[in-house]
């Protein structure tokens, strides 16, 4: 009882300093990282619902999957929950051999826990669920794909034409993480599968637990004492700190320890900071323009398309405007991954996006809705979108928003532009290619869909590629598909991202990889 009492005292001084608004402190605590960034994207923190920036980056942390990608190259696949696996001769099933492990709660992980964990998060079907609906996973067949052997294993079928290599790159994805049955249950409402709880809690086995989460104002993350890997420190804070200027001021003056989104600006003043380092790191994030097709004709006529390929300021927004965050890449894999398109066949060219909108008749001046997350660098892109637009008749009509909201306009369709990104969310080209080239009947939640750009041609070749077992095949499908793409869809592709990460010179063995979901805090010390 006593060491409960110091605990709870020690978790309200931490509840304390995450919720104090924006001040001078002496130094972040000895067995606590803060990290400053904006998390007004956050949505939900079930890895069956969360698809945002903040909530990707915390699930590595708070959960485990069957496997897992390795740190360093993703491509790998390593095992986690699961001790080992077996492929079965149908080449459509696998089998687990699960680990002993425990929950943050200290109940075991079982078989049923896995079978519970993912066939909920096909039933749930929220937006990431289409990453476990490519194994022909729906919610009326899924409690059959996925079996109880015996105490320690656990069987995934599918019916989908993939083969087992394919299955394990999806199981890396956030959504595969494995929840605690007997908690979340208890928690159920209305048949919500404990959705509603775990939007703001958490209920797995990774190095930490959600301790608090206030939305807006911070996520509070604490050492999972039941972990098998037990993390260095005890607590890490992530405050909202929507002011990128915010930002740049605490890291500074030691008042956080990691500062994340800061501006070109911001990182070359304080390259050569003493008691400050920043970290360059590859990222899998692609930016580009969305297109809502079904917003008005002028936005569903391809000749549009075409022209705004040419309204883009691609390097000067690379070279000049974020210096180093960032780099040109105009097709939708990310350098990194096989078969990505390296070419840039478009550059900026008013007078011939001129030539392109009067020869299809699209009249000038007009204005578009343009709607961007309130934070950089997508305002300053979208700035830079709107003085090159506005040269041939274009305007822009920016609208800031914070980034939930923006979220939610998008997947309703409840907008005419805006500027996104793209995060693979497994190592396969598949990830990216059943976003922009998957769409047959509007039923599937992708990047296409919110577009209102329906393509049963794209998809089915879509399908072809990830059925193809020779790889070099494999590899120039996924190309022709950029290329199509590429040359004639509502997607503008401009960017591929670079995070540059400023860290305080006490923290060491801050680990990030090349995809969003790869931010590890467990193995930080200060």
């Amino acid at each position: 009882m006593l060491l409960q009492s110091c605990r709870a005292a020690l978790l309200g001084a931490v509840f304390s300093f995450a919720f104090t608004p924006l001040a001078a402190y002496a130094e972040t605590p000895n067995d606590t990282l803060v990290v400053a960034q904006s998390i007004d994207d956050a949505v939900s923190f079930d890895p069956a619902e969360g698809f945002e920036l903040t909530t990707v980056q915390s699930f590595n942390n708070l959960y485990e999957r069957l496997v897992q990608s390795n740190r360093d190259d993703g491509t790998k696949i390593e095992p986690a929950l699961a001790a080992s696996w077996e492929a079965g001769s149908d080449a459509k099933s696998l089998t687990f051999a699960l680990v002993d492990a425990k929950f943050a709660s200290g109940n075991p992980v079982r078989p049923e826990d896995v079978v519970f964990s993912l066939a909920r998060a096909v039933k749930l079907n929220k937006s990431p669920a289409f990453i476990l609906n490519e194994l022909g996973w729906k919610p009326e067949n899924v409690d059959a794909a996925i079996t109880k052997v015996d105490e320690t294993h656990v069987k995934l079928t599918w019916t989908a034409d993939v083969g087992a290599g394919f299955a394990l790159s999806l199981l890396t994805a956030p959504i595969a993480s494995i929840v605690d049955e007997q908690t979340v249950s208890t928690e159920a409402k209305d048949g919500d599968f404990g959705n509603g709880w775990l939007k703001t809690n958490s209920a797995g086995s990774g190095a930490y637990t959600i301790a608090n989460y206030t939305p807006h104002e911070a996520l509070v993350l604490q050492a999972n004492a039941n972990s098998s890997d037990k993390p260095k420190l005890e607590n890490v804070i992530i405050r909202n700190v929507p002011d990128v200027g915010a930002r740049r001021l605490l890291v500074e003056q030691g008042d956080v320890d990691i500062a994340r989104g800061l501006s070109a600006d911001q990182i070359e003043a304080l390259k050569d900071k003493g008691g400050i380092k920043v970290l360059s790191v590859p990222s899998a994030r692609t930016d580009y323009i969305l297109l809502n097709t079904k917003a008005n004709p002028t936005l569903g006529n391809p000749a549009f398309w075409e022209a705004a390929r040419y309204l883009v300021d691609y390097d000067g927004i690379a070279k000049n405007l974020l210096r180093g965050q960032s780099t040109v890449h105009q097709a939708f894999l990310p350098v990194g991954f096989p078969g990505a398109l390296t070419d840039a066949p478009f550059k900026l060219d008013v007078e011939k996006a001129r030539k392109i909108l009067a020869d299809a008749g699209i009249e000038t001046p007009f204005k578009v809705e343009f709607i961007v997350f309130n934070d950089q660098p997508f305002l300053s892109i979208a700035q830079s979108l709107q003085s090159t637009f506005a040269q041939a008749g274009v305007t822009l009509d920016i609208q800031p928003g914070v980034a939930s909201d923006i979220y939610a306009r998008g997947r309703s369709g409840k907008f005419e532009m805006t500027l996104r990104y793209w995060i693979p969310d497994y190592f396969d080209p598949h990830s990216n290619a059943s976003a922009f080239a998957v769409n047959r009947d509007n039923s599937s939640n992708t990047a296409a869909k919110y577009a209102g750009w329906v393509i049963p041609e794209l998809t089915d070749e879509t399908l072809a590629a990830v059925k193809e077992q020779d790889a070099a095949k494999r590899v120039a499908l996924y190309q022709d598909l950029q290329k199509k793409i590429q040359a004639s869809s509502p997607f503008v592709f401009m960017l591929q991202g670079n995070d540059q990460v400023v860290l305080s010179d006490k923290v060491k063995g801050y680990a990030q990889g090349l995809n969003a979901d790869q931010v590890y805090y467990d193995k930080v010390e200060k």
